[in-house]
């Protein structure tokens, strides 16, 4: 897809958006099956099945996925779609590339052996290392408009209220 054809696509919805604020806030979804026999669970979605796991630092045998590495998969995910739609927006051409996101937790915290240690990613780090003609001043304001439009990255940024609703039993 070149940048015509990106604009072509999304010039409707963008109007769309701007003649009906509310269209454009969309509703995601996910589910989860719990499977307690292999201490799992299988998340079901239009392109596939993935169950997830413990981690081999928490008792898994790393045979399943782990939802901290999934977490850190949907960050490299979407900054990658949103560099290569901002990449097209702009005409940069990107031959090739990757993204990496690493991060950090303590196994203390989820296995409750410290109450002062943390559950949960503590650190972060994304890395972009780009196949491209680009300059140094175009290539940084590609990153900084990814980050700036990565949903998850943001999301993380800027955490959301979350509200844990308990449901019924049976």
């Amino acid at each position: 897809m070149n940048a015509a054809e990106l604009r072509a696509v999304q010039a409707p919805l963008k109007q769309s958006y701007r003649d009906d604020p509310a269209s454009a806030r969309i509703a995601a979804r996910a589910v989860g099956r719990i499977d307690q026999g292999r201490i799992a669970c299988v998340i079901e979605s239009p392109h596939g099945s993935v169950t997830a796991g413990l981690h081999p630092a928490a008792g898994g045998d790393g045979a399943l996925a782990c939802s901290g590495d999934m977490l850190l998969e949907a960050m490299v995910a979407c900054a990658g779609v949103t560099l290569a739609a901002v990449a097209t927006a702009m005409g940069v051409p990107i031959k090739g590339g990757t993204i990496t996101a690493e991060g950090v937790w303590d196994a203390r915290g989820t296995l409750a052996i410290d109450r002062t240690a943390p559950v949960g990613v503590t650190e972060i780090a994304l890395r972009f290392d780009l196949d491209t003609d680009a300059d140094a001043a175009t290539v940084e304001r590609l990153i900084a408009s990814t980050e700036r439009y990565c949903v998850i990255l943001q999301t993380l940024r800027n955490p959301p209220e979350i509200e844990v609703v308990r449901g019924g039993q049976g």
